[in-house]
């Protein structure tokens, strides 16, 4: 650890936990780098990640939104596409589009993919190249719909697609450094408020059992679990 870092962790109390605005302010005081980092949550949930019925998976619109801009590729035809291309997106197509993507024509070079139901068919055929990206449509994250282009325009305002990872993880950006703490904490409240919406009735204990916050380039601020009551927590 380099001698400018030493010093950013010093600042944080590896003895306690800090409630969530005060842990906020504190990653945004000691972010050094020179570009807008982003500010990300990391939770640890209580969820036998390998028991599918407790799997955690959805999206939030975060009030704030993440402060990024996010590229988002529909797959949508006629009046679906026109509304895509008006709320934003930024590559629109059908078969034709599946078809650029399999020759390799087309850089898988976007944040979110949105289809519409009567196209999964042909998207599906792209489930080797989009899966391990994480960038399939899922019907249980929202991007699978019937109304592409409010979906798209959700996206661009900051909805955002959270999931665990196989040791129970969920990681979520829910903003930049830039972002008051004020914004930040408004904006981990409905990623909190939405975690427990989505939890398996399977998920026995307590739920959030861990939290850190922290930038890009930051050290991680952890976050008192129990002062999450207030943010809509069990």
């Amino acid at each position: 650890m380099g001698k400018k870092r030493t010093a950013v962790a010093a600042r944080v109390d590896r003895d306690r936990a800090y409630a969530p605005e005060e842990a906020l302010g504190l990653v945004k005081e000691i972010a050094t780098a020179s570009f807008d980092e982003t500010v990300e949550a990391a939770f640890l949930l209580g969820i036998d990640a390998k028991q599918a019925d407790q799997a955690v998976r959805g999206t939030v619109s975060l009030p704030h939104g993440t402060g990024k801009s996010v590229r988002v590729v529909a797959f949508a035809e006629g009046d679906d596409a026109k509304a895509a291309e008006e709320a934003g997106a930024d590559l629109i197509g059908a078969a034709e589009l599946v078809a650029a993507i399999q020759a390799g024509a087309q850089a898988l070079d976007w944040d979110i993919t949105i289809a519409h139901p009567s196209l999964m068919a042909e998207v599906g055929k792209l489930g080797r190249s989009l899966g391990p990206r994480g960038l399939m449509p899922n019907p249980k994250a929202g991007t699978v719909t019937k109304d592409v282009g409010k979906t798209v325009a959700e996206f661009k305002a900051g909805r955002v697609e959270y999931r665990n990872d196989r040791y129970g993880n969920v990681h979520v950006a829910i903003g930049k450094v830039s972002f008051s703490a004020e914004q930040l904490t408004a904006n981990l409240a409905e990623l909190v408020v939405e975690l427990n919406r989505a939890r398996s009735s399977a998920s026995k204990g307590r739920y959030i059992r861990k939290l850190t916050v922290s930038s890009t380039m930051g050290v991680g601020v952890p976050v008192e679990v129990g002062a999450l009551d207030d943010l809509g927590t069990d």
